[in-house]
């Protein structure tokens, strides 16, 4: 099993500073092996041909019966088993081994009497300058790679830095939050041509300025229906008050108390999308004020308190939410419903048929229902936009065993 990576290492910052590191190290890697090959082909080629000029001369002066120069030696006891075997076989060859603890430079050549004449070179400085040159290779790769990394780890952040904002913009506004925007400078300075993030930044602006500006016109629609039918409507009612006691009356009159809750839930609604809504907190007992929910829902709905908790919170619209979801139960569940107080936690439940699946994976979505149940899907639509005006958090969920569950979580008032 590979273990977990750290946080970091999936970032396009920590993947970048990889990349660089392992090309820079291959690139490094590749001119010093290039730098070294070279230098070392040289510095040996030179040895060599020393070494082998050396050995002509004495090969002469052995020939002519002259005393050997210095160095040179026949068959030496020292000399590398290869390089004799070479000299045995009439050839002449060079060869560095270790004599005497320093670096030599051998040459050899065949003598007579089946015999190898060889000398030997000090090859100790043409060795230490190698080391040398490899030193310097490693020290200065290594610098080349740090200026590097600094150099493209500071460039890549810019990027990053921008990718990160444009994505908190992107978050902001999927919150909600419609006036939020990159505004990033590239998009408006022409004198200089716009990059990938740029590009990303201009057209996430775009997107919301349009969905700002179709969610404004919808909303406006919206207030202003509700607002038009709410005078009619007026007219209607007391006309409808005025009707004579009856079956046909009692209609009517049912009818036009539907399209009133249906007009004040729409301005609600409307006031609820502008994002404008103020609190008014108050420090309430949620035991209570459960009860009180119910009582005034005129249900049979069974209170369960079994941890009280007191939160600061506004009274209105915390019994407005709780009203609805308990309303929605028996409207659109099955009996028993009970409503259970566990601090600051409210839990509203049915045992019906749960919640439509779109409802738990999406959220309430208006003028929406399935299964021909009555309603216009308002109920619990502005129970979670009270509830988000609240700043508590409304779930929906359908029980293991059976029915709906909505759960609201309140802030709790700090001790």
């Amino acid at each position: 099993m590979r273990p977990p990576l750290p946080q970091w290492a999936g970032t396009l910052a920590a993947k970048a500073a990889a990349f660089i590191t392992v090309m820079c190290c291959a690139l490094a890697a590749l001119l010093g092996v290039l730098v070294h090959v070279s230098v070392t082909d040289q510095t040996v080629g030179q040895a060599r041909d020393q070494a082998l000029d050396r050995l002509s001369d004495v090969t002469d002066a052995y020939q002519a019966g002259d005393a050997l120069l210095p160095g040179a030696r026949v068959d030496p006891a020292e000399l590398p088993a290869p390089l004799r075997k070479l000299a045995l076989t009439g050839e002449r060859g060079t060869m560095v081994a270790t004599y005497r603890g320093r670096p030599t430079m051998w040459a050899a050549g065949p003598a007579d009497g089946g015999r190898a004449l060889a000398v030997e070179i000090d090859y100790s400085q043409q060795a230490r300058t190698i080391a040398g040159l490899d030193g310097a290779i490693l020290w200065s790769s290594g610098l080349a790679i740090g200026a590097t990394l600094l150099v493209g780890a500071f460039a890549v952040t810019r990027v990053t830095r921008r990718l990160h904002g444009t994505a908190r913009v992107a978050r902001r506004i999927s919150a909600g939050d419609l006036d939020a925007r990159v505004n990033d400078p590239r998009t408006k300075d022409t004198t200089r041509p716009p990059d990938e993030v740029a590009a990303v930044a201009a057209a996430l602006d775009s997107m919301a300025s349009s969905l700002q500006s179709k969610l404004l016109s919808e909303q406006r629609f919206t207030a202003d229906v509700a607002h038009e039918l709410r005078t009619p409507l007026t007219g209607l009612h007391a006309a409808a008050e005025l009707l004579p006691p009856g079956r046909p009356t009692e209609l009517v009159r049912d009818r036009v108390a539907a399209l009133r809750t249906l007009t004040e839930d729409l301005l609600e609604i409307s006031r609820l999308d502008t994002g404008r809504e103020r609190l008014d907190l108050d420090a309430e007992e949620l035991g209570a004020l459960a009860r009180r929910v119910v009582r005034a829902s005129g249900t049979d709905t069974e209170v369960r308190v079994v941890r009280d908790a007191r939160v600061e919170t506004d009274r209105r619209r915390l019994e407005r939410v709780l009203g609805n979801l308990v309303a929605n139960a028996h409207k659109h569940g099955g009996s028993p419903v009970v409503l259970t107080v566990d601090g600051p936690v409210v839990t509203v439940r049915d045992h019906g048929d749960g919640y439509p699946d779109y409802l738990v994976e999406h959220g309430p979505q208006r003028f929406r229902t399935e299964g021909g149940a009555k309603g216009h899907g308002l109920g619990l639509t502005i129970a979670l936009g009270q509830a988000e005006v609240l700043g508590a958090r409304l779930t929906f969920a359908n029980s293991a065993d059976g029915g709906a569950m909505a759960t609201l979580t309140l802030p709790q008032e700090d001790c």
